[in-house]
């Protein structure tokens, strides 16, 4: 990494620009192929990990011209003779650890946004999804990024991360995954002086007000609830209904829970495949046995399907008390909790209740409540009658306990940048 970042920070943005369109086009070439071994070691829908592969060439496509503009300015001095500038220069050889559930696109970012602005990566693939990483590294290495630019490798988390993060050649630390394992490699690269980009854990807010479309939200919404059986960071997990749209939303939305095909991902007739593995099937049994037994109500499902695999229905929780984990856990999987509310003002105070801030999703016609809203929750992405998160061009990151830093749009530069202020005097 240290040789790759010497050679590597010298090659312009122009032609690192190139290489970098070179492995977008090589990924959508590849899709079809990369999808299906998403799938096989992942579980989701066949049709999820393709879309997954295309945003990862789309994503590398809008790095690579991005990187052209990593501008610097000049600086008007205060007299004479006196030349001011400020430019923006690669930081340096970056540590990367990614997660099994998007195991291309959380990748992706980080790497697209590292290499188009002259940093070398070490990439710590995950052990749960390792061929769909190693097919992108193969795809940018294949694409001409030198092999001293991009290295990945897998094994035991702490041994790597404890290893990596205090090393000298590394500059910079980006992170995606649990925010108790975030809190810790962030207090490493703390220790060490590293930049650290984290992109942790949420338990994101759905407010469903009075004058939403009420069946566009129960689509949306829970079409994102349940993509990827619910293993998404931004998933929408605590819904927040109000009293007088309660009943439709719960019916309909426990409707489409009810008749989602679940199964085999090579199956194009399902929905919703497995868990990634027996574990979370575990956390989810765990989660719907202590809320039951709080006083719940289970609208549906609720329980694992089947003796083989790690099948779990698309399940929902309404009549949930505060103190049920699920309402303070990320779930990370096919449970919703939705919660009714008669007062706009009850809705920001549980949407802001717990210490994550990663995404929150409203549903209103109202423009004023939805000003509102952007305004009065907390937390790094706001999405309002849509799901418009997790676009190249767009800001990805969170507040509070869901770390710091954005991993998408132009503010994912700024990480992998360092500023220099440049001060001269003619003789």
């Amino acid at each position: 990494a240290a040789r790759g970042f010497a050679r590597w920070r010298r090659v312009s943005a122009f032609d690192r620009a190139k290489v970098l369109r070179k492995a977008a086009d090589l990924l959508r070439e590849r899709a079809d192929d990369i999808a299906r071994i998403m799938t096989l070691e992942q579980g989701k829908p066949l049709a999820e990990a393709r879309v997954e592969t295309m945003a990862a060439a789309d994503v590398t496509d809008w790095f690579a011209e991005e990187g052209k503009r990593a501008y610097g300015r000049v600086i008007p001095p205060r007299g004479d003779g006196v030349l001011q500038f400020v430019v923006r220069e690669p930081v340096g050889p970056v540590a990367c650890f990614t997660p099994w559930n998007f195991p291309i696109n959380q990748a992706v970012r980080k790497i697209a946004a590292a290499l188009c602005t002259g940093n070398p990566v070490i990439l710590k693939g995950p052990e749960d999804t390792p061929a769909s990483c190693a097919e992108l590294v193969r795809a940018y290495l294949d694409a001409g990024v030198p092999g001293d630019c991009l290295a990945l490798v897998y094994g035991d988390p702490a041994t790597i991360s404890s290893y990596l993060i205090p090393h000298p050649v590394i500059r910079k630390i980006s992170f995606t995954g649990s925010t108790v394992v975030g809190k810790q490699l962030a207090a490493l690269a703390g220790q060490h002086m590293k930049r650290a980009t984290m992109e942790l854990g949420g338990h994101a807010p759905a407010i469903v007000f009075g004058d939403a479309d009420v069946e566009k939200a129960v689509a949306v919404l829970g079409a994102n609830k349940f993509r990827n059986a619910g293993q998404v960071c931004v998933a929408p997990t605590r819904f927040l209904v109000h009293d007088s749209v309660f009943d439709r939303f719960v019916a309909g939305f426990t409707d489409l829970a009810a008749n989602l095909k679940v199964g085999d991902g090579l199956d194009p007739d399902t929905k919703m495949g497995p868990l990634i593995h027996g574990r979370r099937l575990e956390a989810m049994e765990s989660l719907v046995a202590d809320a039951s037994a709080q006083g719940a109500t289970l609208r549906t499902g609720g329980k694992r399907i089947g003796n083989r695999g790690n099948f779990f229905e698309p399940t929902v929780l309404t009549d949930l008390p505060l103190t049920a984990r699920i309402m303070n856990e990320e779930p990370f999987g096919p449970v919703a909790a939705i919660q009714r509310f008669s007062d706009d003002e009850d809705a920001y105070v549980e949407a802001n209740r717990l210490p994550y801030g990663l995404a929150a999703y409203a549903y209103t016609r109202s423009s004023e409540r939805a000003t509102r809203v952007s305004n009065r929750v907390e937390s790094g992405m706001v999405s309002i009658n849509h799901h418009g998160i997790a676009l190249p061009e767009t800001p990805f990151g969170g507040v509070k306990e869901s770390g710091y830093g954005s991993e998408g749009g132009t503010e994912a530069l700024d990480g992998y940048l360092a500023t220099k202020f440049v001060t001269q005097a003619n003789f």
